[in-house]
């Protein structure tokens, strides 16, 4: 029996040594699609297959190059890869160990950008349903652009001549670099919590693609979505076209075209006014003349005449039934007046004040009038109010009138016999 007996293991072993070892496969660049797609969440390590037509091999990504990729690998792409080969000692694999993977007829920057614009447009980023309507005349507009550049001029010019009644809030940004996104979106954060403007603009003139790259960021599109207050991307020129100008309220193809969307015209709005006030004007004239023509018919109908006839004569009536009402309350006034003197009169005979006047008094004890003979007391205080004068006098003595009249009838009796 020819050869040696090994076991798995040093067969494995050996096989692996031997592809290790060429040279051809140290680095070999291999063009295929990808299959299977696994990136194992705890390690970040990617598990796939590379396949062609007819064949297809096992490859392993771990995860020191994988976050080195710029795009997310997914099943059916074409890709290039470059690495190592060799197998895969526990289950005698022969797998490709890939240190780089780039996107095969399409840049990994572009790749980048397709994959980030369709997972944005899957979450509703992009939906009309979102877009906030711009003010029709805005008060203050906030900017997001660089201090020093010509977009800001450019913006500040248009607003001068459409509608210089506007005011301004700059956020100085950085609109080319690596910090860039950061500024930009620490602008459009800042001026949307203030509450002070009532739209916002993201602004830069022209460049290269990428220059403008960083309109492309995943962060600035997320800060421009969460944004409450409107929101319009005035970016490059018109063929240039971000991710930006897609979260967006309204897309411009420039900075120019911005502020001519964001700020009205003022010579339009003048002219419109002129128009609405000339239209106003003869609207209310013609309707005056309407209604004088119509008034002055129905002066000079015979159906506007009869009821002011019939009205004369209710007023002749009127003031003659008037006059009569003033005679009859007259009348009566005088009548009333007679019978009040009469009554005043009879009070008057029955008044105490007048029996005073006679030359009578009334008498009191400790403010009651003195009516019996009882009240009275020998010795006693007794108050005498006449008309004019009072008096505190002492009782000496009190006779009751009954007993005195029969004594004196019994003293005339006896004087008569």
């Amino acid at each position: 029996m020819p050869g040696d007996v090994i076991s798995v293991s040093a067969l494995n072993r050996y096989v692996k040594s031997v592809l290790e070892s060429d040279a051809v496969l140290d680095g070999i660049g291999v063009r295929g699609e990808i299959q299977n797609f696994v990136q194992n969440q705890r390690s970040g390590h990617c598990y796939f297959s590379l396949k062609d037509e007819t064949c297809s091999v096992r490859a392993v990504m771990f995860r020191s190059w994988a976050d080195r990729l710029g795009f997310l690998p997914e099943n059916g792409m074409r890709v290039i890869l470059r690495g190592r080969v060799t197998l895969y000692d526990r289950d005698g694999a022969f797998q490709i160990n890939a240190q780089q993977m780039i996107p095969d007829g399409v840049g990994e920057a572009q790749l980048a950008l397709e994959q980030l614009k369709r997972r944005l447009e899957a979450e509703g980023l992009f939906d009309p349903a979102h877009k906030k309507t711009l003010p029709a005349f805005p008060k203050r507009v906030g900017l997001v652009t660089s201090r020093s550049g010509a977009a800001l001029r450019d913006i500040l010019a248009v607003a001068r001549r459409r509608w210089p009644l506007a005011d301004f809030l700059l956020c100085d940004a950085s609109v080319q670099g690596q910090e860039a996104e950061e500024t930009l979106v620490d602008g459009i954060r800042r001026l949307d919590e203030s509450g002070l403007v009532d739209v916002i603009i993201v602004a830069r003139g022209g460049g290269s693609r990428e220059d403008l790259w960083v309109f492309n960021g995943e962060r600035l599109a997320r800060a421009a979505y969460a944004c409450k207050t409107p929101l319009v991307s005035g970016v490059g020129h018109e063929i240039d076209v971000s991710i930006l100008d897609f979260v967006a309220d309204l897309r411009a193809a420039t900075p120019t075209a911005a502020a001519e969307q964001v700020f009205p015209d003022q010579e339009k709005i003048l002219q419109w006014l002129d128009k609405v006030s000339d239209s106003a004007e003869f609207a209310v004239s013609h309707k005056y003349e309407l209604c004088y023509n119509k008034l002055n018919a129905l002066l000079c109908s015979q159906a506007w005449q009869v009821p002011f006839k019939r009205t004369e004569k209710q007023t002749i009536r009127l003031e003659e039934t008037k006059a009569q009402l003033n005679q009859a309350m007259q009348q009566l006034i005088r009548r009333k007046e007679k019978e009040l003197k009469n009554m005043a009169g009879m009070l008057d005979s029955l008044s105490p004040l007048s029996t005073l006047r006679r030359g009578y008094c009334v008498a009191s004890v400790a403010g009651a009038v003195v009516r019996k003979e009882e009240q009275l007391q020998k010795g006693g205080q007794v108050h005498l109010e006449f008309e004019q004068f009072c008096a505190d006098c002492t009782v000496l003595n009190t006779h009751n009138k009954k007993e005195k009249a029969c004594e004196e009838d019994r003293d005339s009796g006896a004087a008569a016999e």
